[in-house]
């Protein structure tokens, strides 16, 4: 049985691109050799990125010179044409031709874009965008992070059932714990919204996950629950505001470890537990939003991550589809409709 996964890539978008695009490609072919990679993009351009060392059967370049800007709005976006290097390459798994797309380019014109090409899942309504962070334990699938902005209670219920699906996919031996994000853990704390989705999640009967109530910002890293839920405006300000503590953390420790002597001296001593520590909060790592919702699995790439970054975020699709996600939450949504 052939169980080669392939995943089309938008080459030209993002920071960088297309080589840290080829780039990512090469380093994440060093440990999944059971991947065909479709790349959509200048093929002269690309052709001058490739190494010697990557295996010329595991990809295949489909030429193309028009692209996506970075500062496109999502209508400029899509009307520039179906010759773009994204939407051809989101095209190509609406005809089966790939099993994931990626790129790393503009985020609202791959949203848009995406939602042109690929039908609902049925019985979902909204699309969300989520995102894995590390906590204490491990990781957790957070979402909406911006997709939708105003959200009903069967959005919050939908965007539960999928979070728990794909953090089943990516981690198949763990329990999916779900909670909703609020301003407090009480019953009788936040908006009617969030009070009355919490009363419809407590009735839901589902196998891959458990409902933990409600769960405060200030508690997303601590690891007792893995699946967080929220509108897309707030779950935004939570992303934008847990990438900017983390910076500044790393940042002021790299500061007063080289300001002064002594600083330099407790560096040194504490060199190993320093690199663990900056490599926990590596965004890198953790590269690879997914848009969930569709028929088909779109995974966004910081534009602004290196080749390692989005090497990261081609694992993300190889687990996505490896773990069948596109079906568990067809499976979970069926059922509570």
């Amino acid at each position: 049985m052939d169980n080669k996964i392939t995943i089309a890539i938008d080459a030209m978008g993002g920071d960088g691109s297309p080589k840290k695009i080829i780039d990512g490609i090469t380093e994440h072919n060093k440990k999944s050799k059971n991947i065909q990679y479709l790349i959509f993009g200048n093929k002269d351009v690309i052709l001058k990125c490739i190494p010697k060392s990557l295996d010329n059967n595991c990809y295949e370049i489909i030429d193309t010179k028009n692209t996506v800007e970075g500062n496109d709005t999502p209508l400029e976006a899509a009307k520039r044409g179906k010759n773009t290097s994204m939407w051809l390459a989101i095209e190509s798994v609406k005809q089966k031709k790939a099993d994931i797309v990626i790129s790393a380019g503009n985020t609202g014109a791959l949203l848009v874009i995406s939602k042109l090409n690929l039908n609902m899942i049925e019985n979902i309504d909204k699309p969300a965008l989520s995102a894995l962070w590390p906590n204490k334990v491990g990781m957790s699938v957070v979402l909406d992070l911006g997709a939708n902005i105003e959200c009903n209670e069967k959005n919050l219920i939908d965007f539960s059932i999928m979070g728990a699906s794909i953090f089943k996919s990516l981690y198949p031996e763990e329990k999916a714990k779900v909670a909703l994000l609020n301003i407090g853990s009480e019953e009788m704390k936040g908006n009617e919204l969030l009070k009355n989705t919490y009363q419809k999640m407590l009735g839901i009967q589902n196998s891959d996950f458990e409902f933990k109530g409600f769960i405060e910002g200030n508690e997303i890293m601590n690891g007792e629950v893995n699946v967080i839920v929220s509108d897309g405006f707030t779950g935004n300000v939570a992303l934008k505001t847990a990438e900017g503590t983390a910076n500044f953390i790393t940042n002021e420790l790299k500061n007063a470890f080289k300001n002064n002597l002594l600083g330099k001296l407790s560096g040194l001593l504490n060199y190993i537990n320093l690199k663990k520590f900056k490599k926990r909060l590596d965004p890198r790592l953790y590269n690879g939003a997914i848009f969930i919702g569709l028929d088909s699995p779109v995974v966004k790439s910081h534009g602004a991550t290196d080749y390692i970054g989005f090497s990261n975020s081609l694992l993300v699709c190889e687990k996505i589809v490896k773990g069948d996600l596109i079906n568990k939450i067809k499976k979970n949504i069926y059922s509570e409709n």
